[in-house]
């Protein structure tokens, strides 16, 4: 959801910029729950306020809600058949391409220098090669940005 998320509240709808939607993904993957209910949420409270983040938060969760309890009830009737099981290996690949899809274009915006790149580079290793907990990774990287600005800040004073 997150690419069609991203084009309607950027392009389309121009609720946020580019650099906005970045920000807003990256505190959505850092909290608890859902990245496309939280997105939706922050997306709806920065537009409306609390009631804009309950309309946004209910505008995504109730469709998959009523499409997973229809598809439940549906795979009861029929049961374990050859095509169903193909359509989720197709749905699967779709959205592993969707996914890849939207990461390569937030990394567009986010990767603009050497050190964006390197924390980059050591966060994917240090998660996908060493099954470093994500969110020990997310605080080291709260934390290492600040010391970035920081000592970005005193370099550009002296």
């Amino acid at each position: 959801m997150l690419p069609l998320i991203q084009r309607m509240v950027v392009e389309e709808k121009k609720w946020l910029d580019q650099e906005e939607m970045v920000d807003c993904i990256s505190i959505s993957q850092s909290l608890p729950g859902v990245v496309a209910i939280n997105t939706a949420t922050y997306v709806g409270n920065r537009k409306a306020g609390l009631k804009g983040a309950i309309a946004a938060s209910l505008g995504v969760i109730l469709p998959s809600y009523i499409v997973i309890i229809l598809a439940v009830t549906l795979l009861d009737v029929i049961g374990v058949n050859e095509y169903i099981a193909g359509a989720f290996t197709g749905v699967k690949a779709a959205v592993s391409g969707l996914i890849l899809y939207s990461a390569i274009k937030l990394a567009k915006k986010s990767l603009k220098n050497l050190y964006s790149w390197v924390l980059f580079l050591v966060t994917f290793i240090l998660v996908a090669v060493f099954d470093v907990s994500v969110i020990a990774v997310i605080v080291s990287g709260i934390l290492l940005g600040i010391l970035y600005i920081y000592l970005k800040r005193k370099e550009d004073k002296a």
